[in-house]
């Protein structure tokens, strides 16, 4: 058995990587950002390292302050989770390279299985049909235009060396191919570190089916169940199920026997995903993910099984203790993913900032798994996943009865999150019947009328009920738990000293700022940057203020350009998603008041637009 696991990743699936290795008596090593100095994985850990950074690239993606890590620590193996460098063939490699065991299957089917493109082509030899689609990266936005015209509209843009949704975008005619294309590079790179793309036929009404697999080093090879991941939006998943309705023994277990074919067709070893699309009663191949899945936990209601634990067993060269034949499934496991995110009006606008209330719900088959814990900072750097609510129960039906009610006993303020959606969903009576597709949240489910009370209003900021910081005032002295960094390692120390510092700040999970450098002289207002203080007032229809906090990665227009109420304007990334800016109003720009790269706040004005007929 292992005896020292470092964790390579954050938030939720780090904290449930560590709980497992706990009961198995393993050690366990977190790295962080500098934004997660605090964070609840890092305090969960027996050691921390840091990375440096606050974005992903500067930090989660930085291989060389990982590998640093590892040796300072001496882990004796390495669990990536999911995102980042889970799937990433190189970084796999470099774990083995330095001495350490990889949790997870070998670079060489990370290689097959992580880059989309030549899964395909392995499902292919292996029996396994696809997705229509092109089994070529894509160079020019003059190739997608090709693949429309040949196969048809719309057509789905997919990173090559990724998954979740994040790099994805759906293209329905051909003057929406280029930016598309760029958009669908940049999201690749930013979450992945790899911006290749390539082509699929996007199905009209599909279902998406996924099969966990596991399989040893001693040549076993079994399928777990599938999981229904349909319900999604901006093709995110938002809720999972196990097992998928509606479909037959027949079915599930071809689907079943062709995902052992994929992960044998490679030499897979671990913990995997084989992910289909099924529609009329077939199922064509999507991927496979060769990591651990988000919606891990659902299989693991339904069998019993502990899978992180078997990720653990199998990279220590154990055998499994089960086969296909022994493998029980029981009962209907339900996930919903709780997001801090906006739904209103089916937005899903993201919503960083400090959890000030976190209650979750118990009772019998109910399950929490969240990297956050009260009082903890939702950062716009990364992820904006919270928790993840499961329940079991003996039938479908009472499973969404439990879900509906485990989600009105969870309590989270300080960021809006998409609690309500869920509701909104589970409550649907096209959901109940199984009748839901990967598109039906965005096509069919009305969200127009929903509306939830944005947390930290602008007004209550004014009004002084909360300060923007979400702070109060302490005693002058009192004692403090401190972070000190030696040589390379965090550790945690408690000591008598003056106030007033504080962590984190509130919004953007930057580390080190005073009370007073936050209030300064307006203790209890929100306050902007300079260089992104709005010039006109507050209200006035020509001002474009940015929804929510993020990064600018491109501006679409210039001064002087016409533009019409509801155009796109610039694209903010926050939470590692895309947003598009538009115009409020028709009429000429006369001020644009950032470029790619900025950052600014939620409220931020970012450009100025003279309306017609004034």
């Amino acid at each position: 058995m292992l005896k020292k696991v470092l964790i390579a990743n954050r938030g939720e699936i780090a904290v449930r990587v560590i709980r497992t290795c706990k009961e198995l008596g393993i050690t366990t090593v977190a790295v962080y950002s500098d934004a997660d100095r605090d964070a609840f994985h890092v305090r969960m850990a027996d050691e921390a390292y840091p990375l440096g950074g606050t974005t992903a690239t500067e930090s989660y993606l930085a291989t060389d302050a990982i590998l640093a890590a590892i040796e300072r620590s001496g882990a004796d193996a390495v669990h990536p989770g999911y995102g980042f460098f889970a799937e990433n063939a190189d970084f796999a490699q470099a774990v083995h390279g330095c001495g350490a065991v990889f949790i997870g299957p070998g670079p060489d089917a990370i290689e097959v299985m992580g880059d989309k493109i030549s899964s395909r082509l392995a499902a292919e030899k292996a029996g396994v049909a696809g997705v229509p689609g092109r089994t070529q990266a894509v160079m020019d936005p003059e190739e997608i235009i090709a693949f429309g015209n040949e196969s048809g509209w719309p057509v789905a843009i997919k990173a090559a060396f990724g998954g979740g949704g994040r790099g994805m975008k759906v293209v329905s005619k051909p003057d929406e191919a280029a930016e598309a294309m760029d958009s669908a590079q940049r999201e690749a790179t930013a979450y992945f570190g790899r911006s290749e793309i390539y082509l699929e036929r996007y199905l009209s009404w599909p279902r998406h089916i996924e099969m966990q697999i596991i399989a040893d080093t001693h040549g076993n090879v079994v399928w777990l169940g599938e999981r229904d991941c349909s319900s999604q939006r901006r093709h995110q998943k938002l809720i999972e199920e196990a097992p998928a309705p509606g479909i037959t023994d027949s079915v599930r277990n071809a689907m079943g026997e062709a995902a052992v074919k994929v992960a044998k067709a490679c030499g897979y070893v671990n913990a995997g995903t084989v992910e289909f699309l099924y529609q009329d009663g077939e199922f064509f191949f999507l991927e496979m993910n060769t990591r651990l899945q988000v919606e891990h936990p659902i299989t693991e209601l339904t069998t019993s099984l502990d899978l992180v634990e078997w990720q653990i067993r199998v990279a220590s060269g154990e055998q499994l203790a089960f086969n296909q034949e022994s493998i029980a499934r029981q009962g209907h496991a339900i996930e919903c993913r709780i997001n801090a995110e906006d739904p209103s009006k089916g937005l899903f606008t993201p919503s960083p900032g400090k959890i000030t209330i976190l209650r979750q719900a118990g009772g019998p088959g109910v399950r929490t798994d969240s990297g956050y814990e009260e009082g903890d900072i939702v950062s716009q750097y990364y992820d904006n996943l919270i928790a993840k609510l499961v329940v079991w129960g003996k039938s479908r039906e009472a499973a969404r009865q439990r879900m509906l009610r485990a989600l009105a006993e969870t309590r989270i303020e300080g960021v809006a999150t998409s609690i309500d959606a869920h509701v909104a969903i589970l409550s649907h009576p096209d959901f109940a019947s199984a009748c839901h597709s990967t598109r039906w949240v965005e096509e069919r489910l009305d969200l127009s009328e929903l509306e939830i009370e944005r947390p930290g209003s602008a007004q209550q900021l004014q009004d002084g009920t909360a300060d923007a910081a979400g702070t109060s005032e302490r005693g002058p002295v009192s004692m403090h738990e401190v972070t000190a960094e030696v040589e390379g390692r965090r550790y945690q120390l408690k000591l008598w000293m003056q106030d007033p510092l504080d962590s984190d700040d509130a919004t953007t999970g930057t580390p080190g700022r005073t009370l007073a450098a936050r209030q300064g002289s307006n203790r209890g207002r929100a306050t902007q940057s300079p260089r992104h203080r709005a010039s006109a007032t507050l209200g006035d229809d020509g001002d474009v203020r940015v929804p929510m906090q993020g990064t600018i990665v491109k501006v679409l227009v210039g001064v002087g350009d016409e533009v019409e109420a509801g155009q796109p304007l610039c694209v903010l990334e926050a939470m590692k998603m895309e947003n598009s800016v538009n115009a409020t109003t028709s009429g000429t720009v006369v001020d644009v008041k950032v470029e790619a790269g900025a950052a600014v706040t939620a409220g931020d004005v970012v450009m100025v637009i003279s309306r017609q007929g004034l």
